[in-house]
């Protein structure tokens, strides 16, 4: 995919601003080409220096941009010049997939083999156990808890893994709960 393909992309467009959020997004939407240093962005961008020093750490945090130290001979100062390195998106994406992946499956595991009470009033949900301790009464407003049926929230798990694993190619595993 070509570094302007990229940039045009809302996938990578809602990756970039969950990054950097929306002060930083004019940073990481206009990458210039070559070194550049945060107060030439800062300018160019007509933002806070330290909106766009936020964002430069970001991304390089992401393994998205990366720089170089000069020293001032004269006066000692650092100079950091900046180049964004934007062929890392695509994998940082997918081990975000995998990341959601793992998450889901040990979250459905969980739904899975728990049971709920909820307070209607206040819409607080219980453990068995914790609603056991309250006498099935919630704690803040004194109704009573009533069973919760979470199959649906299951189902719909069960559909994002199956989503997630074709995406991704990967094979249920015979631990899993089949999905």
């Amino acid at each position: 995919m070509a570094f302007e393909d990229l940039l045009e992309d809302p996938v990578i467009q809602k990756y970039l601003h969950e990054l950097v959020g929306p002060k930083g997004m004019p940073v990481a939407a206009a990458p210039p080409d070559g070194e550049v240093t945060d107060e030439e962005l800062a300018e160019e961008l007509d933002l806070e220096l330290n909106d766009v020093r936020r964002a430069l750490f970001i991304l390089y945090e992401n393994d998205l941009a990366s720089y170089r130290r000069l020293r001032d001979e004269d006066s000692g100062w650092l100079t950091y010049l900046w180049t964004f390195q934007y062929d890392n998106i695509p994998e940082n994406l997918e081990e975000e997939m995998y990341r959601l992946h793992d998450s889901l499956v040990e979250r459905r595991e969980y739904e899975a083999t728990h049971e709920f009470y909820l307070c209607e009033v206040d819409s607080i949900r219980f453990e068995f156990g914790e609603a056991m301790e309250f006498g099935f009464e919630c704690p803040e407003c004194g109704s009573a808890l009533e069973s919760l049926d979470n199959d649906r929230l299951v189902d719909a798990m069960d559909r994002r893994i199956g989503e997630l694993r074709d995406e991704l190619n990967i094979e249920p595993e015979e631990v899993d709960v089949e999905v």
